[in-house]
């Protein structure tokens, strides 16, 4: 479809930080697109590992378009690369995924003149038994989904850039979190979504417990600068002080704190996929569900309160300045 009607037309933006050893992944599903991007934007944010090297090589295949913003956070990057673009609709992925050849046909398909924002869908795509276990405990099942509350990530979304420019594009003040935050953006400003089941993007978990641990801390610190879910890390706190309550005064009702967890990590085990495994690794995979859990949870409860401290002093400067 490329050479179409400018309004039909649609770009695909990418932002990069030292992804040099996951390009070729993603490039070559984009370059197998049924669909294909009538231009590509990649924004690298000041890449030290031969990103820019590969981005060239590819460039020779693609329509692909490198803006490089030393130090830019994702959300910048990806306001610079979709400024860049000429297109009504709006792909955007991440690095370190591969692409459904008809992710962007899919997304294209639901695309119609009710909907201003199409949410693709994202599977794990493990390359370990940690790895297999961390999917299974903290991303959905397509039917655990609900299409009308569902919101996308920006490893696999598409948008007219009208609803872009409708809520002033991603929030560059914020580092982690942004896509959530742009999403609920955009459906206050009134924007219509659309669901894309099948327009999936298959992407790595983290590699090991403690990249995981950073990666939620992170998130948990995002969630509390953008000021979101607000009740759900309360009652996470309340139920952990509460367990700790129990154990120091009744240690012998661990039992049923014990049958507790197992009911909150019941999800995890449903979704968890072990019929490729020996069975040393599904042994594993069911006893690593829950440690992944206890995991998350407590990086979310150190990392919560460092954002809330950073939107204090956010307040604080602001106040003084005015």
């Amino acid at each position: 479809m490329a050479g179409s009607d400018s309004r039909e037309r649609t770009a695909l933006i990418v932002t990069v930080l030292n992804e040099a050893g996951t390009l070729d992944a993603l490039f070559d599903s984009i370059a197998a697109q049924t669909r294909q991007p009538d231009e590509i934007v990649v924004a690298d944010g000041g890449s030290k590992d031969g990103t820019l090297a590969v981005l060239e090589r590819w460039s020779a295949r693609l329509p692909l378009r490198v803006i490089e913003s030393d130090d830019a956070n994702i959300s910048l990057g990806r306001n610079l690369a979709i400024r860049a673009t000429e297109t009504e609709y709006i792909a955007v992925t991440d690095a370190g995924v591969r692409l459904e050849p008809d992710w962007l046909e899919r997304l294209q398909g639901e695309m119609t003149t009710e909907v201003d924002v199409v949410s693709g869908f994202f599977r794990a795509d493990p390359g370990s038994t940690f790895e297999r276990a961390l999917g299974a405990t903290t991303l959905p099942d397509l039917h655990d989904v609900k299409p009308r509350d569902f919101l996308p990530s920006s490893r696999s979304v598409l948008f007219r850039r009208t609803a872009w420019q409708r809520v002033g594009g991603y929030p560059e003040w914020l580092d982690y979190c942004e896509d959530l935050v742009f999403d609920l953006a955009l459906r206050r400003s009134g924007c219509r979504f659309a669901f894309a089941p099948r327009g999936v993007a298959w992407f790595r978990p983290r590699p090991s417990l403690a990249a995981f641990f950073r990666q939620y801390y992170l998130y948990a610190r995002g969630d509390a600068k953008a000021g979101l879910w607000t009740r759900r890390h309360a009652i996470r706190y309340a139920t952990y002080g509460f367990a700790a309550f129990v154990l120091a005064r009744r240690p012998r009702w661990a039992w049923w704190l014990a049958l507790a967890g197992l009911g909150y990590v019941r999800r995890p085990y449903l979704r968890l996929d072990v019929k490729e495994l020996a069975w040393t690794d599904r042994a594993l995979a069911v006893g690593l569900i829950p440690l992944i859990r206890l995991t998350g949870d407590v990086a979310k409860m150190l990392g919560y309160p460092v954002g809330i401290g950073w939107r204090v002093r956010r307040a604080w400067t602001s106040r003084s300045s005015s």
